[in-house]
């Protein structure tokens, strides 16, 4: 089993390049909206407790299948140890030794993360972002309170890649990624 952890600031295209990664790949997309919309519609609000036990009994059993691969969005805060608690859990999860793990972070600049807020894809995935004012405003907060992207050298693995996404398409970002490790069609 091999891992690709898709990780960035909020809005800076993980699902979307996890999308276009999981058309020219045998991996499957796990984004992380797809525990905690569910959550939200069923309960009316944030229920994080709930939302990592979902996570916890997909990644197990994800774990267990004969499928080739997962690609596993993740918006990390580098500032918290915690989040490289949770990347060795979600490995955990899945049984996966560290050279099947494969870390893609993108960036790009708030004002083009801001632009990309109100996509119709995001918007047709993630209903908790239709509030276009209060999700800019959340992604601004989490700028100013998170350090939400690596410093150099902060990531060693070899299977390491940093993508500036601002001018590339999703489909452009994710044929970056699956030539630079090789990943099978």
């Amino acid at each position: 089993m091999k891992l690709v952890f898709l990780f960035g600031n909020s809005a800076v295209g993980k699902m979307t390049v996890g999308q276009e990664l999981a058309k020219i790949t045998p991996f499957r997309l796990m984004h992380n909206h797809m525990m905690i919309e569910p959550v939200l519609e069923i309960f009316g609000d944030f229920r994080g407790d709930v939302i990592q036990k979902l996570r916890a009994v997909i990644l197990e059993e994800f774990g267990k299948s004969d499928n080739y691969g997962l690609i596993f969005t993740y918006m990390m805060a580098f500032d918290m140890p915690s989040e490289y608690e949770y990347l060795q859990r979600v490995k955990d999860s899945l049984g996966v030794e560290e050279e099947d793990v494969y870390y893609v972070e993108l960036v790009a600049p708030q004002d083009i993360r801001l632009q990309r807020n109100a996509t119709e894809n995001r918007l047709k995935h993630k209903a908790s972002k239709r509030d276009i004012e209060a999700s800019n405003q959340r992604l601004i907060r989490d700028d100013e309170h998170h350090r939400m992207e690596s410093l150099p050298g902060e990531i060693t693995s070899p299977n390491y890649i940093r993508i500036e996404n601002s001018n590339l398409s999703p489909a452009d970002a994710a044929r970056l990624i699956k030539e630079r490790f090789t990943f099978p069609d």
